[in-house]
């Protein structure tokens, strides 16, 4: 048995990957994400572990949807719908962290002091 601490009952409805699975896999993900959200100063550093915990939420989505509606696809429509959504706030972010080096010549957080007053 590959994962012995799983119960074999709580099996996707594909029957090939337990549900436990999958959330191990966000919740390392997540954690992941949150440590690079705390420890980075480097602002590019943040934001991939931003996308790091948003991909995170999706995969909760997709194995829950997958656990609980079978093939009925309401939590890959949502899903993708995060998936824009992050899209978006990468761009706007990357954006906002390139006018910021063009003036500050860094792309340290402690540097970014702009907006106080």
């Amino acid at each position: 048995m590959l994962f012995p601490l799983i119960d074999p009952m709580l099996e996707s409805s594909s029957g090939l990957v337990p549900l436990q699975a999958y959330l191990l896999l966000a919740a390392m993900l997540f954690c992941i994400g949150v440590w690079g959200l705390i420890n980075s100063r480097n602002a590019v550093r943040v934001l991939m572990s931003i996308e790091l915990m948003l991909n995170a939420v999706n995969i909760n989505l997709m194995a829950f949807s997958s656990y609980i509606d079978g093939d009925l696809i309401r939590g890959q429509v949502f899903a993708v719908f995060v998936i824009t959504v992050a899209a978006a706030e990468a761009a706007v972010g990357l954006a906002i962290l390139l006018s910021l080096y063009r003036n500050r010549v860094t792309v340290d957080m402690e540097r970014f002091n702009l907006l106080r007053w």
